[in-house]
């Protein structure tokens, strides 16, 4: 049966990550896995996470599934989280929620549904993205086009270009949008492009698909998700696919959700007995441990304000690093800018250095990033900037 099979590529991130593994160097540095990295440069597991944790094992008296939705007070909690409590959309009844497999689940769930809603449906999606979006989505079976996001040169947003686009988007279209700390540029919307994106989906009649797996780690988790929040307030319908890996820490937890804004407070319980329906015929119960873990957290003000403070202090290390790495190859052979990089959001930006100088940053010095130039600014911490500093400037004077 498998012998006409043939071995699928490996995944440029993945296989990175393997050779970065195997190298013997001591003095290596990881800028490609995308998960944060204290300054130890480990993936640590958060205080309030962990005394969630224990607490939680105390206390639970089974290990029965789930219903498929997952946990109803996690969804409720996440979308107070999302829209914040004193939403009008949450008043009204216009949301609902439900738990998945991370945010990659979320997203597939979102896909899946919206499938069933219009199979005519296009997704446009602004290039460049986080590279599993397309095909995670596209395999769905959405037909997938593209609109111009980021400019390469300048290191902004290229907005005029992406509004250019988007006033092309029909009716009935999905729109992708990063909700805050774009992977892998790091350049978000500003509110001002917030509220004309928000305007032109009003006029044409396209809806927001938005991936927001970074909420709290670019200016705060309010502020992160101001664009979601304003989109919610204005549009009559919205999908969000969140990710409590990065903020919480639980990547292996695998905890996301699928949420969605609907145009009236009949259509919440149709959707999600779609959605539901979906998740039934692939995975069939969202696993429990992470889900848990966040309700607790969310629910209980000194676990809140614990985590919130952890939260603000993985974002404000981000940010230094950002500026240390900005100012120490600020002087440079070939004057090349890098400004963008301590001005960026979130744990990511492109570097913007040739191949051929990416290749001698890896081979010569240890230094691992993919071939976009995508950085992982949480993989620098005060024991490797200084030899990252070094190198990056050895490899501009060539």
């Amino acid at each position: 049966m498998f012998d006409h099979l043939n071995a699928m590529p490996e995944d440029p991130i993945l296989g990175l990550m393997a050779a970065y593994r195997k190298d013997p160097r001591e003095q290596k540095i990881d800028l490609g896995a995308g998960v944060y990295q204290n300054e130890q440069g480990q993936t640590p597991v958060m205080r309030a996470v962990q005394k969630a944790e224990d607490r939680l094992i105390e206390q639970q008296s089974t290990k029965a599934y789930q219903g498929i939705a997952g946990d109803p007070d996690y969804n409720q909690r996440v979308l107070n989280l999302l829209l914040g409590e004193e939403h009008k959309t949450l008043a009204d009844g216009r949301a609902v929620s439900m738990q998945t497999p991370g945010g990659s689940g979320a997203l597939r769930i979102g896909a899946e549904v919206i499938r069933r809603a219009n199979p005519d449906a296009r997704l446009w999606v602004g290039i460049p993205t986080w590279p599993n979006h397309i095909p995670l989505l596209g395999s769905s079976g959405f037909q997938i086009e593209q609109y111009p996001y980021y400019n390469q040169n300048n290191h902004r947003v290229d907005f005029d270009s992406m509004l250019g686009a988007l006033e092309q988007v029909p009716q009935g279209d999905m729109v992708l949008l990063h909700g805050c700390c774009h992977n892998p540029t790091g350049s978000d919307l500003n509110h001002e492009q917030w509220q004309q994106v928000t305007e032109l989906a009003l006029q044409r009649g396209f809806i927001p698909f938005i991936d927001i797996a970074y909420q709290g780690l670019g200016d705060g988790l309010d502020e992160d998700a101001w664009g979601l929040r304003l989109m919610a307030s204005r549009l009559p319908e919205l999908v969000i696919a969140s990710s409590c890996s990065k903020n919480f820490g639980l990547y292996r937890e695998r905890t996301g959700s699928t949420s969605f804004i609907c145009s009236d407070a009949k259509q919440p319980s149709i959707v999600l007995s779609q959605a539901m329906s979906i998740a039934r015929q692939t995975y069939s119960m969202p696993p429990a441990h992470g889900a848990l873990i966040v309700s607790m957290i969310l629910d209980d003000k000194t676990l809140r304000a614990e985590w919130k403070d952890e939260v603000d202090e993985v974002r404000q290390r981000i940010q230094a690093m950002r500026k240390l790495l900005t100012d120490g190859i600020s002087n440079n052979a070939t004057s090349q800018d890098f400004s963008h990089i301590s001005q960026q959001k979130g744990m990511f930006s492109f570097l913007g250095i040739s191949k051929e100088q990416l290749t001698r940053l890896r081979e010569d010095f240890g230094i691992y990033i993919v071939d976009s130039t995508r950085m992982n600014l949480a993989g620098i911490n005060s024991g490797n900037i200084d030899y990252l500093c070094e190198s990056i400037l050895k490899v501009l004077s060539v």
